[in-house]
């Protein structure tokens, strides 16, 4: 048991340093390059077709000062990670076998995602600095995140002969073929949760303490290898958190949004029935923010269609609070305090059996 705790910690802080390391020079080209909205704001979305004057308000300044692609840490030393260890597995052997968590059956697919994902929201970022009309249009990313949560929905059910959900107290719930089109409800679902992005130091704690708790849940279930992978994906976000802290030095925005969130649908469905445990169905309590983010957008753009005015000043929830006065870091630290006893609570459900 101790031993295997040291191949989830070690990549943790490994990622952690490597993460700390590689911010100054992301930070060096991403002010050298100006990599920032060109005009502040989100104009219309967000549950109001009449745009969003509040909202740009609060965050337009900022927005068009501070760079954006910062999720190129958390991805770039997730990578580096991995790739060392798999170095030192091969070039020494020896204790370095046991830290190498790369491996068919446990994280190769979560990897690949966290890469696709990565380059996929890069590609938006880069397109979002450089021109004024913004990046890849909401249909093209819903319709590229679908694809890639469809192919990876299809690997767990041809590859790797999943096609049930674990049901806390019920045991595995069969789904057959469904599961594919279940598989992309969730990724989607998740994906739109992304959007927590926008208060500095919000996304990435949230992140940093959902995939810590699926770390956790996976090592209960002796998937040692995923332990790791989402170890991993934490020191990164930590080491991105230490740079996004007020003021931040770069937002997450849709590189790293994009990759964690379809990283985190494989993770959480990896820990399901493939550990004989509970994944997917604590997923909405883990990722408690990431849900109540969906929820009040929906409700929003609900309450503007049906009833023909806003439920909340402004949509997603968080932002409400910030119009309502609460000063930024405020409405940071306490998400990150439900995020961890909402953590709490999802692994006490998922061991449970």
């Amino acid at each position: 048991m101790i031993f295997n705790a040291a191949r989830v910690l070690i990549p943790f802080v490994a990622a952690f340093i490597i993460g700390i390391g590689l911010s100054p020079l992301v930070t060096h080209y991403l002010y050298r390059y100006k990599a920032w909205k060109k005009i502040g704001g989100k104009g219309r979305g967000m549950g109001d077709e009449t745009g969003t004057p509040l909202f740009d308000s609060l965050h337009s300044e900022r927005e068009v000062s501070t760079p954006r692609m910062g999720g190129i840490v958390v991805w770039g030393a997730t990578l580096i990670t991995a790739l060392l260890a798999m170095v030192l597995a091969q070039a020494f052997g020896g204790p370095f076998v046991n830290l190498d968590f790369v491996n068919r059956g446990q994280t190769w697919l979560p990897l690949f995602a966290l890469i696709v994902g990565a380059l996929v929201g890069l590609l938006d970022d880069i397109l979002e600095v450089t021109k004024s009309s913004g990046g890849l249009s909401l249909r093209y990313r819903l319709l590229l995140v679908a694809l890639l949560a469809g192919f990876s929905g299809w690997w767990f059910y041809a590859k790797l002969g999943v096609s049930s959900v674990g049901i806390p107290f019920f045991g595995a719930i069969p789904l057959g073929v469904f599961f594919i089109p279940f598989f992309i409800l969730v990724t989607l679902a998740l994906y739109a949760g992304g959007v927590i992005d926008g208060i500095d130091g919000l996304a990435g704690g949230i992140f940093a303490i959902i995939f810590l708790t699926y770390a956790a849940i996976a090592f209960a279930q002796n998937q040692v290898s995923l332990a790791a992978f989402a170890a991993t994906v934490a020191g990164s976000l930590f080491a991105f958190l230490w740079f996004n802290i007020p003021p931040a030095r770069f937002y997450l925005s849709e590189t790293g949004t994009m990759a964690l969130t379809v990283a985190l649908a494989i993770t959480a469905f990896s820990a399901d029935v493939l550990g004989d445990g509970v994944g997917v169905a604590v997923l909405p309590i883990i990722a408690l923010p990431l849900t109540v983010t969906v929820a009040t957008s929906a409700l929003q753009v609900i309450g503007k269609k049906v009833f023909k005015r806003k439920i909340f000043r402004i949509a997603p929830i968080h932002h409400h609070f910030e119009a309502l006065g609460w000063p930024a870091y405020k409405v940071t630290m306490r998400y990150w305090v439900i995020t961890i006893i909402a953590g709490i609570f999802g692994i006490s459900i998922a061991l449970l059996k």
